[in-house]
């Protein structure tokens, strides 16, 4: 019920008046996510607004995150792109809305950091060994930040869907396996702390679960 009132209101806040205006893909994307998304308005309060694009651009991936005066923008680029589903072709069918699931709390992830105002910033305490600059640095970041959302995605999934957690685990081990070793998408280090879901301190809320563990790979983040 949570999640067909949801998407009702899914429809409102990305300006379109009906489900008829959406595609099938569309749809399943945002059913996926609902919960993940319900929960990042409701229970983390996170100013987030979600558009589906009318049209892919080229280039576009199928789900993005940006921020723009002070409001976290979810983006679903998935009409006329033919790259939409591409990493979950491996997936079966059945299982690709868990996937979709992960990647949308990735990308909460990414709103909490933002809306925090902790985007790009270390925690306190720590001093970068060695320090970097130009390129290097925005690399480094990127990659960090890419890591923290990972853990979120995996924290949610273990606190929601735990009998799930080895499958999407392994499927983001494999994503991100395929990054450049020195990639901003290479998360790995993060990935390595979380095998399973006992990782993960359950009586905390999930963006301070994976906290915890962003911390660690901090550590080992050279």
């Amino acid at each position: 019920m949570i999640k067909r009132a949801f998407l009702s209101l899914l429809l409102l806040s990305s300006g379109l008046a009906s489900a008829a205006e959406l595609t099938e893909l569309e749809i399943r994307w945002l059913k996926a996510g609902a919960d993940v998304l319900h929960y990042a308005k409701q229970v983390l309060q996170l100013p987030l607004d979600i558009t589906v694009q009318p049209q892919a651009r080229a280039n576009d991936v199928p789900l993005a995150l940006g921020y723009d005066q002070g409001r976290c923008k979810l983006v679903l680029s998935l009409r006329g792109n033919p790259h939409a589903e591409d990493l979950l072709d491996s997936v079966p069918a059945a299982q690709r809305g868990w996937m979709i699931e992960a990647m949308v709390a990735h990308e909460i992830g990414h709103c909490w950091r933002y809306a925090q105002g902790h985007w790009h910033a270390l925690p306190a305490g720590f001093a970068e060994r060695p320090p970097a600059a130009g390129a290097a640095a925005d690399l480094r970041d990127t990659r960090r930040e890419e890591g923290f959302a990972d853990l979120v995605a995996l924290a949610w999934v273990h606190q929601r869907q735990p009998q799930h957690y080895a499958t999407v685990a392994a499927w983001l081990h494999t994503v991100r396996f395929g990054a450049p070793a020195v990639g901003s998408h290479s998360t790995l280090t993060w990935l390595r702390l979380a095998p399973t879901g006992a990782a993960f301190t359950t009586d905390l809320p999930v963006v301070e679960q994976a906290t915890l563990l962003w911390r660690q790979g901090l550590l080992n983040d050279e």
